[in-house]
């Protein structure tokens, strides 16, 4: 059982900076999916500015909508890179 959503606010550069119930604040990069399908009206700003929580995931106001347990898996946690990355300089 996956995490369910419980805010998302859309960034720079297609990114959504994610809330879980679990306390987890991750990061989800959008741009690798917006050449397929019906992700491609993503790539208008404004559409997708309008990210919303719909149950335990996201959508989009244009009814576009993600599997929650693809949103948890394929983003990351915020600060785990930046903690690997220190921890390699003063390993």
């Amino acid at each position: 059982m996956y995490p369910s959503v419980k805010n998302v606010i859309p960034a720079e550069d297609y990114l959504l900076s994610i809330d879980f119930d679990n306390g987890e604040k991750r990061i989800l990069d959008m741009k690798p999916y917006l050449d397929f399908g019906i992700f491609q009206r993503l790539k208008e700003r404004r559409a997708f500015n309008r990210v919303r929580v719909s149950f335990d995931t996201i959508e989009w106001e244009s009814g576009i909508d993600l599997d929650p347990e693809f949103v948890y898996r394929k983003s990351q946690q915020v600060g785990a890179q930046q903690a690997a990355t220190d921890g390699a300089r003063h390993g």
